[in-house]
């Protein structure tokens, strides 16, 4: 299992729009990719290490694939109309990480 990782800064002038996000932008991704993707979670940042601290990143999503295969296949080509929505909902552009997923 692999976990495809969207992590938007959290820069001084950040503009997130997590309604659009969470209710419009994910569905879509969710329905482009089809049943390669088997699952999804959304984590919003609250705070850094410290209370005060604010957190790194104002949002990350997590999209599980089975491998690598099925994530280029399904994601790969949506990948230009993912990135075109991002005007509706942020100013600032993902980071992408992909990892191994290992369960304890």
């Amino acid at each position: 299992m692999i976990k495809v990782s969207v992590m938007y800064p959290n820069t001084k002038d950040v503009k997130f729009d997590t309604t659009y996000y969470k209710n419009t932008h994910l569905p879509m991704v969710s329905k482009a990719c089809g049943d390669a993707l088997k699952g999804i979670e959304l984590d919003l940042g609250l705070v850094g290490r410290t209370p005060n601290e604010p957190a790194p990143y104002i949002a990350i999503a997590h999209l599980l694939f089975e491998n690598l295969v099925s994530f280029q296949k399904a994601f790969g080509p949506n990948a230009e109309t993912f990135a075109a929505d991002l005007k509706n909902y942020s100013n600032v552009k993902g980071e992408l990480q992909i990892s191994e997923l290992i369960k304890f």
